[in-house]
């Protein structure tokens, strides 16, 4: 794994899904870190020395969802691009500069959501 790869946060409370999201973007040579939730996430996000090239989350987490997530990530790292995942895409509202990805989704779909928001 190159030293300059982009590091992409995955915040997802299902252990499968996360695990899955995981493998793919390690394979894709990313650097991940995970959270299964909204507090080890911002955990991450508070952190100023931990690099966060992008935030993965899934819009229907327990407790704050991934919205509320965003919104408090973004107060910290302005510039922070966001991905959603979402098993109901079509139909949820999110801020206009982040992105969706609609869940079930392929390898292939997140590679090019993925490469296409961080462009490497």
């Amino acid at each position: 794994m190159s030293t300059n790869a982009s590091t992409i946060l995955v915040v997802e409370d299902d252990a499968i899904v996360r695990m899955l999201i995981v493998d793919v973007l390690e394979e894709l040579e990313f650097r991940v870190l995970e959270a299964d939730g909204h507090e080890r996430a911002l955990e991450f996000i508070n952190d100023e020395d931990q690099d966060i090239d992008l935030l993965m989350t899934d819009v229907g987490l327990p407790v704050m969802d991934g919205r509320e997530l965003a919104r408090q990530a973004r107060m910290l790292r302005p510039e922070l691009p966001i991905l959603f995942a979402s098993g109901y895409a079509e139909d949820i509202d999110v801020p206009g500069d982040t992105q969706v990805i609609g869940k079930p989704f392929s390898i292939d779909q997140l590679r090019d959501k993925v490469k296409n928001i961080i462009g490497n």
